[in-house]
């Protein structure tokens, strides 16, 4: 996710039930012979996200926003999945808004609230093996849960979507776990003077009395909590990349001159990782500057989020806000083209950022990678007991499910690859990178397949390596410096929020 700058909260809201006038004694008679209940894909940290029986192929997105961010916006979901087995009902994750009416496949049908899981029965059960379209229409509520971030950010002039780890379903009815990775299209309805930009490419602006409709697509598979949508009084900035790769970049319009030397530094950051690890995954690439107060940043596909503040508040050097922007960017190899296939794989996306990031200081700007995991080697013991190690880490607190995002999966995770760079050599590691990222774009993979590649390439067996690295209590003595050692706490300090 972010590379965080401060600390976040989250939450849990208790369901309820609900059903439209035509299906509401349908959904009684549903409720009292085998009440609805949450199901998920049984992901260690987070057992009740995801859903099991289908694969989701597309999603179809329309929002209509009225000027307002405090008011829900009205919407449409439409789902295209395949079932992977006969299904009597289907759950879908969704919360924090009322639905109207469900199709599925052309036909009303009953649903229900159970938890955070919408339950919609057919009319018929849904064959194994057979391609369906689920409709839902409802309403998309931009106000936050109490105790709870996520999901639609409020600006200063209108909305974003932070969706990481499992809030995308606060915003549309949705399979909310990164194994179930789909296409995209996605519509928004904005009055005259807003623009709205979501992943992926344009299609068309189309011009009505109810304002303008904004049409993106995907070009390239991307997990729910990627989904970005930016509705606000902004200006979009075009600029080539690398091969002709179109960037743009969506800010506030006011300050389009003050952010324009931070945004022009984007296609050289492109150009520079594309000579570490291969050509960049998606059709586009650009920077969201929000006006909003998140605690992070975060690399939503094809159009990452940053706080304003980041590139405005003097305390940020300079090197450290260019690192910050190609930690987002490395994100899109490394957790948004290459999935984690479950949430304690998460330490794939977040070390491989940090380790880029840090890449980039010490090439950039002289800030030595060396000293960095030395600092990040006397911590880790702590950060181990604190959070659990990096590739099992503990789970959310009760109400924070965003508390997964800890030092142990940030530079405690980039420590583990400054370990095995040291282990299997500077050549080796290279051309791990590239395969990795080669071998699994489009995908969602696995900590054991990228254990089993790296011992491919180095040419043995690496599992002793990789457990006591990645699932040990201790850190393990570090290849090429036995002098390194464990340092006693710091004293804490008070956090900016």
């Amino acid at each position: 996710m972010p590379r965080t700058l401060r600390h976040h909260v989250p939450r849990r809201l208790k369901a309820t039930l609900l059903a439209s006038a035509a299906s509401a004694a349908c959904v009684c008679l549903l409720a009292a012979s085998a009440p609805p209940a949450p199901l998920g894909v049984g992901d260690r940290l987070f057992p009740y996200l995801g859903n099991p029986g289908y694969d989701v192929s597309a999603y179809d997105l329309s929002f209509a926003y009225s000027g307002d961010n405090g008011k829900p916006l009205q919407a449409v979901t439409t789902i295209d999945a395949r079932t992977t087995r006969t299904l009597d009902s289907v759950n879908l994750d969704f919360t924090h808004g009322t639905v109207d009416s469900v199709e599925v496949d052309g036909e009303p049908a009953a649903f229900a609230f159970a938890d955070e899981d919408l339950v919609i029965t057919p009319r018929r059960p849904l064959p194994e093996h057979s391609r369906t379209r689920i409709t839902v229409r409802h309403t998309s509520n931009p106000v936050p849960q109490k105790g709870r971030d996520g999901g639609w950010v409020q600006t200063a002039d209108g909305l974003a979507m932070a969706n990481q780890a499992d809030v995308a379903h606060l915003v549309f009815p949705c399979n909310d776990h990164p194994s179930d990775k789909a296409m995209f299209t996605i519509h928004v309805t904005a009055p005259e003077g807003y623009t709205a930009v979501a992943n992926g490419l344009p299609v068309q602006a189309a011009r009505s009395r109810a304002g303008t409709t904004w049409t993106y697509r995907t070009q390239h598979p991307m997990a729910t909590e990627l989904t970005q949508v930016s509705i606000g009084r902004s200006a979009v900035l075009h600029r080539p990349g690398p091969h002709g790769l179109p960037v743009r970049d969506v800010v506030p319009a006011q300050d389009r001159a003050a952010l324009e030397p931070w945004l022009a530094k984007t296609p050289d950051q492109i150009a520079w990782l594309e000579g570490k690890i291969g050509d960049y995954p998606f059709e586009t690439y650009g920077v969201l500057v929000a006006s909003a107060k998140t605690g992070f940043e975060l690399e939503t596909q094809t159009l990452s989020l940053f706080e304003k503040d980041l590139f405005t508040d003097a305390a940020y050097p300079k090197w450290y806000v260019e690192s910050v922007m190609v930690h987002e960017l490395s994100h899109q190899w490394f957790g948004d083209s290459v999935s984690p296939r479950s949430w304690s794989d998460v330490w794939l996306n977040e070390g491989h950022a940090t380790w880029y990031e840090a890449l980039y200081a010490e090439e950039k700007a002289n800030r030595p990678m060396e000293a960095r995991m030395k600092a990040a080697y006397g911590a880790s013991d702590g950060w181990r007991a604190a959070g659990g190690p990096p590739a099992r880490p503990k789970a959310p607190k009760a109400g924070e499910k965003i508390s997964i995002f800890r030092p142990n999966i940030y530079d405690g995770a980039a420590l583990v690859l400054y370990a095995l760079r040291q282990e299997i050599g500077k050549p080796a590691f290279e051309r791990l990178e590239r395969s990795w990222v080669r071998d699994h774009e489009d995908g969602t993979a696995t900590t054991a397949d990228f254990e089993r590649l790296a011992s491919q390439i180095a040419g043995r067996d690496l599992s002793a390596f990789f457990q006591a690295w990645l699932y040990g209590e201790k850190t393990p003595p570090m290849p090429g410096h036995p002098d390194w050692k464990q340092q006693p706490p710091l004293k804490s300090v008070k956090t900016k929020k």
